[in-house]
């Protein structure tokens, strides 16, 4: 007895010492330890200081608006607009697009990779109960026709030896870190997109009432000039005249309504409703209010919080993982496995002590040639980091862009607006006397003529100076990054599913 039990002894060492050998080496690491980029060496966005504010004028949209630096936006960034119709369109398109629902159900997917591959860390237990009926030949020392009763426990366990395992959790992490800022980033295009969208409508809405009240006096004039032709005050070619500016004004409104039109189906598509079933909240710009204050985030800030420039900074952290992941397959796979259990030719017996069957073995996986497939997998991966290390220095590079290109245009938009302002006031003033002058007969057609048309072009040009002052606030906000995370499920974007643990992925080819 004593001889049997030192046997089993020597027997259950070689898997012991194979497992301490191997926690041993758990501390070895391999893959290049990643190493996150760092911020942008500029101090602004601009090449010339940008002014503490923009240029004050009259209208509603006149206001002069004063950038805090250093300031970041409120991820609800659009109630500084102060429109309850803005509010609610977006809260529609966060709570009913289709696209951001299945960005979020994307991330869930994402999220619950990271769970599943967390068990690489722990042994897999798996219990079997079978029992057979089978028939053999007659010789030997089994009967010709028996029963076999199986029950029993394995365990199967990959020690994490290199940390390929740690690294492959590491790239699932990241994907899901990589989903969650897309989400972010659709639903701050999203904002965006609404927010746009319905500025873009209230000026059309506003170009179209002022194209409106333009053919209205146009009509009127036209009236008053066919009576003093008749008259004999004017000639013919005054009537005609004026009816070819009559007709010039009303060519102008269908593209408005056009556009107006368009729009609208825009705003229903991103609220994820049928053009058809959709009933416009109409926003006008006199609802607006222009945010006087507007933060401007520092450009280091700006680079650790945009959503886009975050997802490629996670795209960098899965690459970098995934040349880890390449270099573990140059190195070995340790397996450990154990089971406990019973065997029995009868039912009757299989709980009997003489029914134990147990077995405790370790297995090393070496790899020694695979005709250069392993040393090109690797250079894959390192061109997939360089892939993606560019992609993020060129989203850097297109933020700042647009947050410069934002605050450029907030400046000029302002002087725009007083241009604009000034010249629609002239023209105001110059068609007022114009039309007393022609029912006093101290000018001909010709000149009024012109200056009506002047009109016009100043009226319908100062309309979409304050729209564009609006849209480019809008634009503003979105190139900070100010995105919102929707309240609902958080799910997410675009993960791609991640590529199986190194040692569960090896033992299944070893088992094929």
């Amino acid at each position: 007895m004593k001889i049997e039990r030192c046997s089993q002894g020597r027997a259950l060492a070689g898997p012991l010492v194979a497992t301490l050998l191997a926690s041993a080496l758990a501390g070895c690491a391999i893959g290049p330890r990643y190493k996150a980029p760092s911020a942008p060496p500029v101090g602004r966005y601009t090449q010339r200081p940008m002014p503490q504010a923009t240029l004050a004028t009259h209208g509603s949209a006149g206001g002069a608006q004063r950038f805090h630096y250093g300031v970041s936006p409120h991820v609800r960034w659009w109630r500084a607009f102060r429109s309850r119709s803005l509010d609610r369109l977006i809260a529609l398109a966060l709570k009913h697009n289709n696209t951001l629902a299945a960005d979020q159900a994307r991330l869930l997917g994402a999220r619950a990779v990271v769970v599943a591959d967390e068990g690489i860390f722990y042994p897999q237990v798996n219990a079997n109960l079978g029992a057979l009926r089978q028939k053999s030949p007659t010789h030997g020392t089994l009967p010709g026709i028996y029963s076999l009763y199986t029950g029993g426990l394995s365990v199967s366990y990959y020690p994490d030896v290199f940390g390929a395992n740690k690294l492959l959790y590491n790239s699932a992490e990241a994907q899901a870190r990589l989903a969650h800022d897309q989400l972010r980033a659709a639903a701050l295009a999203l904002a965006g997109n609404v927010a746009t969208a319905a500025v873009q409508a209230a000026s059309d809405r506003a170009q179209i009432a002022a194209t409106r009240r333009i053919i209205i006096r146009e009509t009127d004039l036209l009236r008053l000039t066919q009576l003093q032709y008749r008259s004999g005050a004017v000639p013919y070619l005054s009537v005609v005249n004026q009816k070819s500016q009559l007709a010039t004004s009303k060519a102008a409104l269908p593209a408005l309504l056009q556009q107006l039109a368009l729009q609208r189906y825009t705003l229903a598509t991103l609220i994820g409703r049928f053009p058809a079933q959709w009933h416009p909240v109409h926003l006008r710009l006199s609802s607006l209010h222009l945010p006087r204050n507007l933060p401007v985030s520092l450009p280091s800030v700006l680079a650790r919080s945009r959503p886009d420039i975050r997802a490629a900074t996670e795209q960098m952290r899965y690459a970098n993982a995934q040349i880890g992941i390449a270099d573990a397959q140059f190195y070995p796979l340790v397996q450990i496995t154990g089971n406990i259990g019973q065997e029995s030719l009868t039912v009757g017996h299989f709980f009997n002590t003489a029914s134990n069957v147990w077995g405790v073995g370790a297995s090393l996986l070496a790899p020694l040639f695979h005709g250069g497939t392993l040393r090109a997998q690797r250079r894959e991966a390192l061109e997939l980091y360089a892939e993606a290390r560019a992609t993020y220095q060129e989203t850097v590079l297109g933020a700042f862009q647009q947050v410069a290109g934002s605050l450029r245009a907030l400046d000029h938009d302002a002087q725009a607006l007083r241009d604009e302002g000034d010249a629609y006031a002239a023209s105001q003033e110059a068609l007022r006397l114009a039309r007393e002058s022609y029912r006093a007969g101290a000018i001909d057609s010709l000149s009024l003529l012109t200056t009506e048309t002047l009109y016009s072009q100043a009226r319908i040009a100062y309309v979409r100076a304050e729209g564009q002052r609006y849209l480019d606030t809008v634009a503003l906000y979105t190139a900070l990054g100010g995105g919102p995370l929707p309240s609902r499920r958080h799910k997410g974007t675009s993960a791609p599913n991640v590529t199986k643990p190194v040692s569960t992925a090896l033992s299944q080819k070893e088992s094929r």
